[in-house]
């Protein structure tokens, strides 16, 4: 049997998104109670040893998820931007891969506004001391747009956008204690990003085959410091001062802590199988910062 074609797993992704749209507005309808959302052990804070009340708690973790939901919205709207910069430059606009990417923007501005309708329930309260930052928010700006037009650097980020909510996710979702609409939601932004991660991984060898020395290096070298920055930021410091806490110096705590070390290993080592994959890293030559993004070795083996 001849392997399938890029294209051909395309047209069927695009056959599938054609049948499966679902309005959030219309399905995903509900809204989150006034309790507790996530559950102790998927705080960020969970391994800190802090003696939080419960209504410490329950505000942190309301705090965290509006703060994830922030960061969603936002990457989202850079993936969308890279898109529209494909679509804007592709010399045949009825290439199955536009349709799909047709598809994919009209998905990511639902999952926006539904993430954005639950950051209005939770109503946080939490200021962001990275936003607007006279260096942070100039270094993003810039950072930003070269992402968005250099498409080996974007399909990397694609994964590992889609990647690490997945996971965080699936462990709300299959958790008894996490708010019920919460779970629901989750549960529907992730049926809908595993076609995403599907394109995203049928591209990769695609446009890594047509990547510059200049995409190679920043693939190799810069994307995994990228990656662990979003990661980071995901809970910004703001989030641990709206319970008393000092924000930045818990950020770092939080950031150090073995439990929240381990979960970005476990969320970016499918991206780095999907490099593997895609001939992107070579076998057995993992670049040293994929190495300590992932806690793998040289072979891509997860290490102690």
């Amino acid at each position: 049997m001849a392997p399938t074609s890029v294209v051909d797993r395309i047209e069927r992704l695009n056959t599938v998104s054609a049948k499966r749209v679902v309005d959030p507005d219309v399905d995903v309808v509900g809204e989150v109670g006034p309790g507790q959302l996530l559950p102790d052990e998927l705080l960020s804070v969970h391994g800190l040893g802090l003696a939080l009340t419960a209504e410490q708690t329950r505000v942190l973790g309301r705090e965290e998820v509006a703060s994830i939901f922030d960061n969603g919205i936002r990457f989202e709207a850079v993936l969308e931007a890279g898109f529209a910069v494909q679509v804007a430059r592709c010399p045949d606009v009825n290439d199955p891969r536009l349709t799909y990417l047709f598809h994919e923007i009209g998905e990511e501005t639902r999952h926006q506004r539904l993430f954005q309708r639950v950051r209005q329930q939770i109503d946080p309260q939490a200021v962001n001391p990275f936003v607007d930052h006279w260096l942070l928010s100039r270094l993003d700006r810039h950072g930003m747009a070269w992402l968005i037009a250099h498409r080996p650097v974007l399909y990397v980020m694609v994964l590992a956008g889609e990647e690490i909510p997945d996971l965080l996710q699936k462990l709300a979702s299959e958790h008894p204690d996490t708010d019920p609409f919460l779970a629901e939601v989750s549960r529907y932004h992730r049926q809908e990003e595993a076609r995403h991660l599907s394109f995203a991984r049928a591209m990769l060898p695609e446009v890594w085959a047509e990547a510059s020395a200049a995409e190679r290096a920043a693939v190799h070298r810069v994307v995994p410091l990228a990656i662990t920055q979003m990661f980071d930021f995901l809970v910004h410091p703001g989030v641990y001062e709206t319970i008393g806490l000092p924000g930045l110096e818990t950020w770092r705590a939080v950031k150090r802590l073995p439990e929240r070390v381990a979960l970005r290993h476990a969320g970016t080592r499918p991206v780095l199988d999907a490099l593997l994959d895609a001939g992107v890293v070579a076998p057995g030559r993992v670049p040293r910062s994929w190495q300590a993004l992932c806690g793998v070795d040289r072979a891509g083996r997860p290490t102690a």
